[in-house]
Formats: structure tokens, sequence, C-alpha cells
């Protein structure tokens, strides 16, 4: 069967690999002989957008035309336009319109494991997917974390390094560094999904996005060495309701003989992953937990006591990295104890940097609010603790950071962040910052900006959230429940448009939040009698900035009078809120814990860089 398509994907998967200038035109007439086609691929629907045809195509025509199909394409002198929204929107037409949750998310007739293994081969990347030394990192817990220190260490090594790690906060470009810098949107759009291939690097770490065995990023078959974070109940919609399966997905990455790296897991979980490494003969170790002994009077740059068992398995994976690539012996000449650190893994422990993961932001009390000049009082009375805490464990680790931060613990804050002012200056997805003395006569006030995906159950993420701070003394004098401005199926840069229906999401999701919220707070379920239509209505309003410091006691939830919490009507008016009702009471520092979802971290870091 041959199928005839004239189209152009912006991204190089169908056409050519990578762009270059906007006066670029082309002629290509190539033909596909495959098992089974990349997804979205529409040999009947052409849209053209902006100088761009970009095609779309439905799993069930793909099924339709089953196996062995032939697709020639001509493509016929377009032009390619240099920019970087059009490539986010070439982008978002490749993403499913599968809700997260949907039981054939990870799998399918056409998972993204096999659609993944198709643009390799249409990319002619196979080859060079082998020749890259990769570090493999799943899990449910500190992945991120894991990989960024892994990319430190190995960067300070004097290696070249390029890391890959999911979801973006603000920018698609934030997942993949190349020796620590966030690609430029130049090298983005020139090499694009190629980028890997033309960007040359000594080692590869790469994140899992979600489970391990069919994930697109299990394309990789030989692995230098893989490791395992820890496990945890997350995602059960797609990898099963218990930790046996949760950890089979996991453990998916595994390759034949090659080495493995775990964490102290439950016995649940760690039986599956030694099963599955005796089954394929990879030999697998647990790694020990870094000790402050270890690290020579500094300070990990990642702040919270888990990340200790996270820096214990990144050096592992380093290690056993450096000697099976033959760079141990050049680096450290075998001088180095077993027991020591070496200096540059020292260093990139102390400076890894990764976004939204107990992270702390001073906000300005700038005058305007879109500059990015720095006041006279940088130090103001509003500052963000962000974390993208979205599971049980994760959420107690949040709360436990949180606490120890709002009361000064600086032996849970890293250095970067103690005693210190952060100006409103960013740049590769770093802030950078500068000591100013911390004003101590405030009144302190920890606030709760809250959102999760409608797949999490937040009757457990909000009541661990509670009980974790309250046992350190910590409790939030106020509840804000905020729609999130990203969505799951549109991929969007730091300099994207506000879309204009955020203002008018659905928030009934967010009234289901409040009423449990109230619930666990007053020991007690609140009567929900009040009309939804005039609850909706009345979150359209702002609360009055007195509502921010007004005494929770009076608080009556038989009366509807939740005066603990609130609904907002969009998460940039949040924002605003806070900022105006903090220059309002000078006397009052206001300390909100973001968490709950990434994408909700992502979306404020956004609204605060602008």
């Amino acid at each position: 069967m041959l199928v005839y398509a004239n189209s152009y994907l912006k991204c190089g998967i169908f056409g050519v690999s990578h762009f270059h200038k906007k006066d670029c035109h082309f002629s290509i007439r190539r033909t596909w002989s495959l098992n089974c086609l990349p997804a979205r691929v529409d040999a009947l629907h052409l849209t053209r957008r902006i100088g761009v045809v970009y095609t779309v195509m439905s799993s069930k025509v793909m099924e339709k035309m089953g196996n062995n199909v032939v697709v020639k394409e001509d493509l016929q002198d377009f032009d390619v336009p240099y920019s970087y929204e059009t490539a986010m929107e070439a982008l978002s037409s490749l993403i499913t319109r599968k809700k997260r949750g949907d039981k054939s998310f990870v799998g399918g007739t056409y998972g993204k494991l096999e659609r993944m293994s198709e643009y390799l081969k249409i990319l002619g990347l196979e080859e060079h997917m082998d020749g890259l030394k990769i570090i493999h990192v799943a899990g449910t817990k500190g992945k991120g974390s894991t990989c960024t220190f892994c990319e430190a260490v190995l960067r300070e090594c004097g290696l070249q390094t390029g890391l890959f790690t999911s979801p973006h906060l603000i920018d698609v470009r934030e997942r993949f560094r190349i020796n620590g810098l966030d690609i430029s949107e130049d090298k983005f759009l020139q090499y694009f999904w190629d980028c890997w291939n033309q960007l040359k690097v000594d080692v590869a770490i790469i994140e899992v996005g979600l489970g391990g065995t069919k994930d697109s990023t299990n394309v990789i078959e030989k692995p230098v060495v893989c490791g395992i974070t820890s496990l945890g109940m997350d995602h059960t919609e797609t990898l099963g309701n218990t930790l046996a399966l949760i950890a089979s997905h996991k453990a998916g990455i595994f390759k034949p003989q090659i080495p493995a790296f775990t964490v102290p897991q439950l016995s649940e979980a760690m039986d599956v992953i030694l099963q599955r490494a005796h089954e394929l003969k990879v030999p697998l170790k647990v790694a020990t937990p870094l000790d402050n002994e270890q690290l020579n009077g500094l300070k990990l740059s990642l702040s919270g006591d888990h990340q200790f068992i996270n820096a214990g398995l990144a050096v592992s994976l380093c290690k056993c990295w450096l000697q099976r690539t033959g760079n141990w012996e050049k680096l450290f000449q075998n001088d180095i104890q077993e027991a020591n650190l070496p200096e540059a893994f020292l260093r990139g422990l102390s400076t890894a940097h990764i976004s939204g993961r107990a992270q702390i932001v001073y906000d300005t009390c700038s005058q305007s609010y879109n500059s990015l000049k720095v006041s006279e009082n940088p130090c103001g009375d509003l500052v963000f603790y962000l974390d993208g805490a979205h599971s049980p464990e994760s959420m107690e680790a949040c709360a436990k950071w949180f606490s120890s931060a709002v009361k000064g613990n600086m032996k849970s804050l890293s250095t970067s962040f103690n005693v210190e002012c952060l100006e409103e200056v960013w740049g590769n997805g770093h802030i950078q910052h500068a000591r100013k003395s911390m004003e101590s006569d405030k009144l302190l006030k920890q606030i709760l900006l809250f959102n999760c995906m409608d797949v999490r159950d937040p009757q457990i993420l909000l009541p661990r959230l509670v009980s974790t701070c309250a046992s350190s003394g910590t409790h939030f004098a106020k509840a804000l429940f905020v729609p999130s401005m990203s969505t799951y199926n549109k991929v969007t840069s730091g300099a994207s448009v506000i879309p204009s229906d955020i203002f008018n999401r659905d928030l009934s999701w967010q009234f289901n939040l409040q009423r449990l919220w109230e619930k666990i707070i007053h020991v007690k379920e609140v009567d929900t009698s009040l009309d939804m239509g005039a609850k909706m209505d009345n979150a359209k309003i702002l609360p009055p900035h007195e509502f921010l410091y007004e005494d929770a006691s009076h608080c009556n939830p038989a009366d509807n009078n939740f005066s603990c919490s609130a609904v907002m009507p969009s998460l940039p008016l949040t924002i605003k809120w806070l900022r105006d009702c903090v220059k309002e009471n000078p006397s009052v520092r206001v300390q909100v814990l973001v968490t709950g979802s990434l994408h909700l971290v992502g979306d404020v870091l956004k609204l605060l860089k602008r």
C-alpha cells in the first residue's frame, strides 16, 4: 500500500533533521518503509500555520492502514520560519490527546516507546544512540535530583555532559542541558529533535519520564549503568496500584549484564527489582546514602534530608560510569581511597541545581512587577517556597523541608539560600543572588498555595502535608486553591502569551480541595449546602486584603464562612493579590509554600520571572 503525503513537521521527524535560517527553502522526496508508522501523521489532512505545514494522524487511521506501510512524501519549497513559538506549536501537535489516567496512556497499540523507536529509525540515530555513554535513571522520587547530581559531578570531573530531565517548569529547553546550561533558543531551533546527535557529549544522563518498561527513553539499549531511585505509590492509574507492579515498570530499564544501582527500598519493591536483576544477570548493588562527614564541611546544594539518598546513588552511578569507561584511572590515578570522595565529586554535589525542588525565591517589592530591575529593598515581605511534590512520600519530605526552612534551620538549608535574598535576575534556569541583611522583626505568616492533578489523591496528600508540618510546629494561616495555567497538551516557553481562558476555568476541583482542607483543619465534615453556582460566582471575586491577616479562629465552616481558605480565580491574579497584600502591610512577612504539582510550580516561576 502506498500513501503519498506532502508534509512537513517542524521538528525534523518528517523532513529535514534540523533548521537553518528564515530564507531556507528545500525540496525533498523520501520513501519510508516501516512496520508501523510514527503516531500522528495524517496523509489525508494537512494543516498550514505560519508558513509551516505539519500533519496529524490518529491511531485509528494507522490501524486501518495496517502493517508494512510505505509512505512517500514530496516536500516542495516550504519556507521554514525561524520562530521559537512556531516550534512550540509543532511540538504541541505531537502530543496525544489522551488524558493522564487513561489505562492505555503508557502502552497502547502505538505506545510512546514504539513511536520513539520509529523516530530514531527515521532520523538514522540508532547507531548514534549506541555511541552515547548513558546513565539511565528510573524511580518514583528523586530521579531529577539524582540525574542533576550525576551531571554536576561528572562535569566537575572535566567531562562534556548532556542531561535530559522532565518535565520542564517554564521552558521546554530546560529538559536539555549541555555542560550544565539549558540549550539556547538558537541551538534548539538549529538542531531541534536532532540536538543530541549534533551536540557531542562524553556522557548523557537520561531521566525516565513515566515508569520505565514502556517509557520513550527505554529505546536506550546499551547504557553504561542504570539506576532506580526511591519507589512509592505514584502514577498508579497507569503503572498499577501495588508497589510490586510499579517496581516491575521501573526495573524495565535494566539491560542484560549492565550494572545497576538502587537505594534502600521496601521489601515489596526490592524483591521485584532483585528478581528482574537475576533474570537479566544484572550486577545490582544498593547505594549507601551519603552522610555529612563525607562532604568535608560542604553542604549539598539540594535541600532536604532525602537528598542524601539521591546523592549516594549519584555517587555510585558516577563512580561506576567512570570506571567502566576507563576515565577513573585517567582522572584520579587510583590514589583516591574508597571512603573518600574526589574533590570534583564534592564540587558537583555542592553546586548541582534543579528548579522547582526545595527552591526559595524572594519576591521583590518594586513598583513595577513586570520589570526585572531590582528594587532598593529586594528582600521584601513575600517569599515563595517551591517544591513540586505530588506523591505521599515526596509531600512528607516537602513538609519537613518547608518547616525547617521557615524556622531558619541552617542545617536543612543549602548554603545558596541561607540568610540570602534573591534578586529577581534570571538566566539559564538559575537565579542569581546577592547577600542582604534579613529583617528579624517581621510577623511571619505561612500560606499554602496548592493544586494537584485530578488523578492524584488529595485525601492522602493534604493530610500528610498538614500533619508533618504540625509535628514540627508549623501551621498554615491560610490555604489558597488555584487552577494551574499550563495544560498537559500544550508546549509553551517562558515568553509565551498567557492564555485568555485561564480567567474562566472550571473551579469545581479547587472547591473539592477547599472542602477537604476545611475538614482537615476543623476535624469534621463541612456543610456543602451552599449552591455551587453561587460559589463559582464568589470565586471570581478576589478576597479583600484583610483576609490574609485576619484571625482564622473566626472561621465557621458550618456557615460557609471559610476564613481558613479561599478558592482563587486564576494564578496571575493570585500572585498580584499576594504582592498587593504585602505592600499594604509591611509588618508581615508572608511565606508561601507552592506545592502539589510541578505544573503549578512552573507556572509560579514563570509569573515571578515576568
